[in-house]
């Protein structure tokens, strides 16, 4: 049950019983302090301004009005006209009832949409890099959140399968057969060819011209590029999927979605924008010209969307893309997890789908953007060297480091048992560490604190998920063994169900905003009022009825938090 959602109902319609226009915010948030309650109504002081009343005698009608009989008892007016509502314990004890019986821990589901999320979008020939960690793991936890409140999610893996490149690597790849050598097919080896390809490409004028030739002949479905092209996306989508395997990510090759998808979209577009007159020529381009956007010189910029060589962009691609989404995967929403930096350029496309009438404003499409990983110097996270991290040997160095970590914590596991746990825990500590942080901020990788059992980190959180669960389990007992309900005594169980039953709210603001920090933040919370609860209450030593109800409290957060886990594709340990 959400509880925000029912409260922010009921004062919404004593708001307007009270005499406020209909629609007025009620704007109920979680209290800050147990002091002023479980929940605030904050709406009431605008309303009265607007209506020329006293905050707090308008406030007192709202109160006059509402109903929470059962659910709170006790509300009150704090402040210039704040709403204070404590919910009843015996009422909270009942939901805390439903929640430990239910395998959704009560969790209601939404009215099924349709949603896009474009996340992770490697590039071909290219080996995954530190750079895509943010995008594929934030995009894996808002799909699964998206997947738990029952939406029909189509996840969207954006290959850079097209462009340019293919055309240089094409070129460089014809010249090697022409010169007698083969090309590795390693994807680690193939790093080097793109490098080698670009530099031709940037230097030998002759090559330029060659592989810029190659990308028109690719795009119009010339059979040798199309050969070269198909060798080059299977290495890469193999490689790609080890990476995904490793870190729990839920996408598999279904989902690649990769540029060359619109390619025979993309004519049929430029011709209706044309039509439209929304495109026109420009010294031999195609170009669309936007007036929300000025260049220095403060008329509409361009955005090239046909090249005069025939050649399309990015932007065109993104159009199409969006289009497709609506039109044929019928999206009621679209997400995408793009890099901050390409802000702007998809701002761009879509006002261009908005204005060519290709996807209705009914549908969302929301750019969820990230911030940059960062060394401890405060610059982009390179190598020692200087250069891109490779997300495989990111990955080996933190096994590495938690193989060492659990050999100090735990020798006397087996082998199995220490491979087991380090590789869980590197796993979450690195999505962890990330899923953390404000999704738009940067932030700053660091080993120790990644790996670190205090603070709000993966071996924080999963140490605290098999703490509570073995309580449970040393009491010997199965749910269906606790006869007697749950009770609530003293202040510290009631701040720890009140917290429990906020689960569905974390859940659902992940999955509007698009931000896992949120659930991160919610579990570390909720774990913090958990330990507090254990030193002050004692549970297997209580009388019956007591000890009962308390074991009811820490099943139900070790529940909440490996679901909560779960939702952010991290995995839980019975034994660490």
């Amino acid at each position: 049950m959400n509880i925000q959602a029912l409260i922010n109902n009921k004062v919404s319609q004593a708001l307007e019983a009270a005499g406020a226009p209909a629609g007025s915010p009620a704007a109920v948030r979680q209290s800050a302090k147990a002091q002023f309650g479980d929940y605030q109504a904050n709406g009431v002081m605008g309303v009265a301004k607007k209506l020329g009343m006293n905050p707090r005698e308008f406030a007192q009608k709202v109160i006059d009005c509402l109903e929470l009989d059962g659910i709170a008892d006790k509300v009150e007016i704090a402040g210039p006209g704040f709403i204070n509502i404590f919910l009843d314990k015996a009422w909270l004890a009942a939901r805390g009832e439903e929640a430990l019986t239910s395998d959704r821990l009560a969790v209601a589901t939404d009215e099924a949409q349709t949603i896009i999320v474009d996340y992770s979008a490697p590039n071909v020939a290219k080996e995954m890099h530190v750079g895509h960690l943010r995008s594929t793991i934030i995009g894996d936890a808002v799909v699964r959140t998206l997947e738990f409140l029952g939406h029909n999610v189509i996840r969207a893996n954006h290959l850079g399968d097209w462009g340019t490149q293919f055309g240089m690597l094409i070129a460089n790849m014809q010249r090697k057969e022409q010169q007698g050598n083969d090309v590795s097919m390693n994807i680690s080896d193939l790093e080097g060819f793109y490098r080698e390809s670009k530099v031709l490409y940037d230097e030998d004028e002759e090559f330029g011209v060659t592989a810029r030739n190659f990308v028109v002949r690719l795009q119009s479905g010339d059979e040798y590029c199309l050969d070269k092209w198909r060798q080059l996306v299977s290495i890469t989508l193999k490689q790609n999927q080890r990476n995904y395997d490793r870190l729990s990510v839920s996408l598999t090759d279904d989902n690649v979605m990769g540029e060359s998808m619109y390619n025979d979209m993309l004519a049929p577009v430029v011709a209706d924008l044309k039509q439209q007159g929304l495109a026109v020529e420009s010294d031999g381009a195609t170009v669309v010209f936007l007036d929300e956007y000025k260049n220095k010189d403060g008329d509409p910029m361009g955005v090239i969307i046909q090249k005069r060589d025939g050649g399309y962009l990015y932007t065109t691609t993104d159009i199409a893309c969006a289009k497709y989404r609506y039109e044929q995967l019928h999206a009621d929403r679209v997400l995408y997890f793009i890099d901050s930096r390409q802000h702007q350029h998809l701002m761009m496309a879509w006002s261009i789908v908005r204005k060519a009438g290709y996807v209705p404003e009914s549908v969302s499409l929301e750019h969820h953007a990230f911030g940059m990983m960062l060394g401890k110097d405060g610059r982009p996270f390179k190598t020692r060297a200087g250069g891109t991290v490779r997300l495989a040997d990111l990955l080996d160095e933190a096994e590495e480091r938690a193989n060492k970590l659990i050999e100090e914590k735990n020798p006397d596991l087996s082998a199995e048992e220490k491979a087991k746990i380090a590789t869980t825990v590197a796993m979450a500590a690195v999505k962890y560490s990330d899923l953390s942080k404000h999704r738009t901020t940067d932030y700053i990788f660091d080993w120790d604190n990644m790996l670190a059992f205090e603070g709000n980190t993966a071996p924080y959180m999963q140490y605290a998920y098999t703490r509570v669960a073995s309580i449970f389990k040393r009491a010997n007992v199965e749910l269906k063994d606790l006869t007697f309900p749950i009770v609530i005594n003293d202040e510290k169980e009631q701040a720890l169900l009140s917290k429990l039953l906020q689960f569905e709210e974390a859940v659902q603001s992940v999955a509007r905003e698009g931000q896992p920090h949120l659930m991160c933040t919610y579990l570390f919370e909720l774990a913090g009022l958990f330990s507090s609860f254990y030193e002050a209450c004692p549970i297997l030593n209580a009388e019956e009825a007591v000890k009962q109800s308390r074991l009811k409290l820490a099943l139900l957060t070790a529940n909440t938090i490996k679901k909560g886990l779960d939702l952010l594709g991290i995995e839980t340990l019975e034994r660490m």
